[in-house]
């Protein structure tokens, strides 16, 4: 052929990639906290551990995703709190084993690069990880040309965190008697969203801009409510000594799904349904979809997004230090024996 051809010919723009590299450095500066030892754009990313504080570390680590919560994204053109779901998703998940997180990592893939709206995403994930005091401290955006649709992209998040050895929470503590104590969610946050887009706009044909009375919200802005992220309320409860035996992240599977994840065997959760709030897209989905509550609880949060369990004797202070933290925390349940799991009453 006589015309040049160039990797802008194929797709992949490396000036909009620089570009785009320029744009989001104020951001991610923004979260640096002590231990970060290099600004972005290295080959890898160095993190000075205080081994003072952490004489015993363990690393923790986690990695998840959005999921087709982007989805919506997309349909909305709105993309500036999906990165928080990445953040929570991931430190949300490190903090069940006692884990102060400590850093972030992000991979950006798209098809095409747009400078402006993957800065719109990477602002959510600062976002996210100032609210977790975490560093985004690296990450990899990948153009892939043909990949992806139009206007698309995919999203996944690598969470580091540490605790000191003896202080690691197993549930292997957990007796008969302690308390579950449940901090609300803030909505669906990033589960179910195959069933929720289905009923949505499949079912209820409905728009992304289309305001529902019930909810009191369009559609875009009720689906697109970030996850609660938890390191906070963790750290609150840490940091004034209280004895967390237990903590489940309630993701995808609900509570029957995830807290029996950490109780020891021979012991179950019975969990007083009636003792939370439950949001109203939750009543929504179930009434417009005819779901039945045993499908509702095994793929939505209802209203219950992380559980501490803690000594029966410390129920009434920690429910006072997470309000005055700013939760919403109810005390939910008790641990018992001769229970398979999680038996609602």
């Amino acid at each position: 052929m006589d015309k040049e051809l160039t990797y802008k010919d194929a797709g992949v723009d490396i000036d909009e990639g620089e570009r785009f590299v320029r744009l989001i450095s104020p951001l991610v500066r923004e979260t640096f906290r002590e231990g970060v030892l290099t600004d972005i754009g290295h080959f890898g990313s160095l993190f000075r551990l205080d081994l003072k504080k952490y004489p015993e570390p363990v690393l923790v680590s986690g990695t998840d995703g959005v999921g087709t919560k982007l989805k919506v994204a997309f349909m909305a053109n709105r993309h500036d709190t999906v990165g928080i779901d990445l953040v929570a998703m991931c430190v949300n998940d490190i903090i069940t084993l006692g884990a102060e997180p400590l850093f972030f990592l992000d991979y950006f893939a798209t098809g095409r690069l747009t400078p402006e709206q993957a800065r719109e995403v990477i602002k959510g994930i600062a976002e996210g990880c100032k609210e977790a005091e975490c560093a985004l401290i690296g990450g990899e955006t990948a153009e892939m040309p043909g990949f992806y649709g139009a206007g698309e992209y995919d999203l996944s998040g690598f969470a580091v965190g540490v605790v000191n050895r003896g202080e690691i929470v197993d549930g292997s503590a957990v007796t008969e008697g302690d308390v579950v104590v449940g901090l609300s969610s803030s909505g669906i946050h990033s589960n179910g969203y195959s069933l929720v887009r289905k009923l949505f706009f499949e079912v209820l044909n409905l728009k992304v801009d289309d305001y529902i009375e019930e909810l009191g919200k369009t559609v875009a802005e009720e689906l697109l409510m970030p996850t609660r992220i938890y390191v906070k309320a963790f750290k609150c409860l840490k940091e004034r000594g209280f004895r967390i035996k237990a903590m489940a992240h309630i993701t995808g599977g609900g509570i029957p799904g995830n807290l029996p994840r950490v109780l020891p065997r021979g012991l179950g959760a019975e969990i007083r349904e009636s003792s939370w709030r439950v949001p109203p897209v939750f009543e929504f989905i179930k009434k417009k979809g005819n779901i039945s509550d045993n499908e509702m609880r095994r793929t939505f949060n209802m209203g219950i997004g992380f559980v501490f369990v803690l000594p029966e004797q410390a129920a009434d202070d920690s429910l006072f230090a997470l309000k005055k933290a700013g939760f919403e925390p109810y005390l939910i349940g008790r641990i018992k024996r001769d229970i398979e799991g999680v038996r609602y009453v």
